[in-house]
C-alpha cells in the first residue's frame, strides 16, 4: 500500500513552492509520491488569467520531469464539471482502492475548510496534509487526529506574483523551473 499524497491545484503556472511542498511531504515520509491533479477550467469562472486546462497539464508534466516521486495529473479533466474535491477523492479511491489517500491543500484553505461540500465527509475518509501559507495561522495542536501540519517553509511567491513579473517584464528565475522558464514567459505574456 502506497501512500498518495493528492495536491489539487490550477497550477498556473506550477512553480518551485509547488514542488518544494511536495519533495518536503515525501522527504518526511508523510507521502510515498505526489499526485499533482491541475483543476480542469470551471465554465462557470471564465478567468482570462487561467491559462487552458491542456497547457497548465503539459507545463505541470514538464516541471516535474526530473521528479520520479512528484507526478502531473489530469485526472479531473475526466470527471464531470465543476469538480468538487469530494467527487475527485471519491474517485480516486476507486482508482487507488489498495492505497491511502492524502489530502495536501494550503492553511488558507484549512481554515475555510468548513465552507467545502461536503467537508464532513472528506475529513472523516481521508488524511490531509496542511503546508503553511503566509498570512494564514494554522496551530498543530489545534487540528483533528487525520490532518497534520506539514513543517515546511513559506515559500515567498505565488502564481498570481509570477503571471504579474512576466507581464510586466520582471524575472521569474527564482520562482519557476528552468524547464519551463521560457514556456511561461510565452504562454503568459502580453
Amino acid at each position: 500500500m502506497k501512500r498518495i499524497g493528492i495536491f489539487g491545484g490550477s497550477f498556473n503556472p506550477i512553480h518551485k513552492g509547488h514542488i518544494h511542498i511536495g519533495l518536503k511531504a515525501i522527504a518526511d515520509k508523510e507521502v510515498d509520491e505526489i499526485h499533482y491533479l491541475v483543476s480542469p477550467q470551471n465554465p462557470l469562472k471564465c478567468d482570462q488569467q487561467l491559462l487552458d486546462e491542456q497547457l497548465r497539464f503539459s507545463l505541470t508534466i514538464k516541471a516535474l520531469a526530473d521528479y520520479p516521486l512528484l507526478k502531473a495529473s489530469d485526472f479531473e479533466f475526466h470527471l464531470p464539471r465543476p469538480s468538487f474535491t469530494w467527487k475527485t477523492m471519491d474517485a480516486l479511491r476507486q482508482h487507488y482502492p489498495a492505497d491511502q489517500l492524502v489530502l495536501l491543500i494550503g492553511a488558507d484553505n484549512w481554515l475555510l475548510f468548513d465552507r467545502w461540500a461536503n467537508h464532513d465527509q472528506l475529513l472523516a475518509n481521508y488524511q490531509f496534509l496542511i503546508y503553511p501559507r503566509d498570512g494564514y495561522e494554522v496551530t498543530a495542536t489545534d487540528l483533528p487526529a487525520n490532518v497534520r501540519l506539514l513543517d515546511a517553509p513559506i515559500y515567498p511567491y505565488s502564481s498570481t506574483m509570477i503571471r504579474q513579473a512576466v507581464q510586466t517584464g520582471g524575472d521569474i528565475a527564482e520562482m519557476v523551473p528552468d524547464a519551463i522558464k521560457d514556456d511561461v514567459k510565452r504562454l503568459y505574456g502580453v
